[in-house]
């Protein structure tokens, strides 16, 4: 998707708000705001050789609202109000033609000042908030037999509760992530569908990366490229029937530069756990990779090769984070606590 570059210094002036008592951006944070318009989304893909949207330095914080994966005629067909139904989405898919090949609304690129190829980017997710009160889930995936009878629908959140009531004596708790928050891939990689997950992050629809995480994603490309997107507002490990609770987010995030990792695979750390990845075709080397990956993180903590693997078996917890996007994920929790006495 092409744009002018009188339109980026525009986008990024425009929506970028500086902390009170602040000076330069090289010499302190700023704040950056970016909604989700015609000109500031990418439908559907991501890619090298993408123009950013808005720069930021390393360091800076960025408030950016996404939209939920659903058309707007998807929505009033499972039962919303039109009236209800977001004018920046309808505006997004009236008037962006150029989609695909994937189905998700990608708020960015974000170009931050300073990343490099072989760098990662440290993505701190401070806040997760939800600016709308529904969200809405599909039926299919992993076992689209099961889904007989069963059309999508319309959740109602409770944003005071943080709950959604799902009938049937059942309350689902709330807790907001973004399905989607990824980086270019390798510029061979040309446009990469934001279906599937893979090295460079993306459709990871992984459960843990809420508010009081921080992702480490490696750069690819310069500037990094950063896209957001995907708002799930509930989801299990695997989310087998293709949707979460799909919905609208806005996230506070804390972009930094580090020249100091080197990783193949998207990392993130919690306050309890650290979390490795792994994503393929195939669910079986998606998990060798997964394992590897864990034993490489032990062993960069100071256990012998070996001892590693042996300590992933006793202690660290393997998850299926998804099981529906082309790539399948396997993720595994490895607890701080094990490290407690150092």
């Amino acid at each position: 998707m092409s744009r002018p570059a009188s339109m980026h210094r525009l986008l990024a002036t425009a929506i970028t708000l500086c902390v009170p008592g602040t000076a330069t951006a090289q010499a302190h944070p700023h704040v950056h705001h970016l909604e989700p318009t015609p000109s500031t989304v990418v439908f559907g893909y991501y890619s090298a050789a993408l123009e950013p949207v808005l720069r930021v330095a390393s360091g800076d914080t960025l408030v950016v609202r996404t939209l939920h994966t659903g058309s707007p005629g998807l929505l009033e067909r499972a039962g919303l109000p039109p009236e209800e139904v977001e004018q920046s989405l309808r505006d997004i898919w009236t008037q962006v033609t150029d989609r695909g090949p994937g189905g998700h609304v990608l708020t960015g690129p974000v170009y931050v000042e300073g990343a490099e190829p072989g760098d990662v980017l440290e993505v701190q997710i401070l806040a997760i908030d939800l600016p709308i009160d529904y969200g809405l889930q599909s039926c299919g995936g992993f076992e689209r037999s099961l889904c007989a009878g069963v059309g999508p629908r319309i959740f109602r959140l409770d944003r005071k509760s943080m709950t959604s009531d799902f009938g049937h004596g059942v309350t689902i708790p709330l807790r907001p992530f973004f399905g989607s928050i990824g980086v270019a891939p390798p510029p061979d990689s040309g446009r990469l569908s934001s279906n599937p997950p893979g090295i460079h992050g993306g459709n990871m629809d992984n459960r843990e990366l809420v508010a009081g995480t921080t992702l480490y994603l490696p750069v690819h490309a310069p500037g990094a490229l950063l896209e957001i997107g995907d708002g799930h507002a509930a989801q299990g490990d695997g989310e087998v029937a293709q949707t979460a609770i799909e919905t609208s987010l806005v996230g506070r995030l804390k972009l930094t530069v580090r020249k100091d990792m080197h990783l193949d695979w998207p990392r993130a750390e919690t306050p309890t756990d650290w979390i490795v990845m792994g994503m393929d075709p195939d669910l079986t080397k998606a998990t060798h990779i997964c394992v590897e990956q864990a034993a490489k993180f032990l062993e960069e903590k100071g256990i012998p090769e070996g001892e590693a693997y042996r300590l992933v078996s006793l202690a660290v917890s393997l998850r299926i984070t998804e099981l529906v996007d082309g790539n399948v994920g396997v993720h595994a929790m490895i607890p701080k606590s094990l490290f407690a006495r150092r």
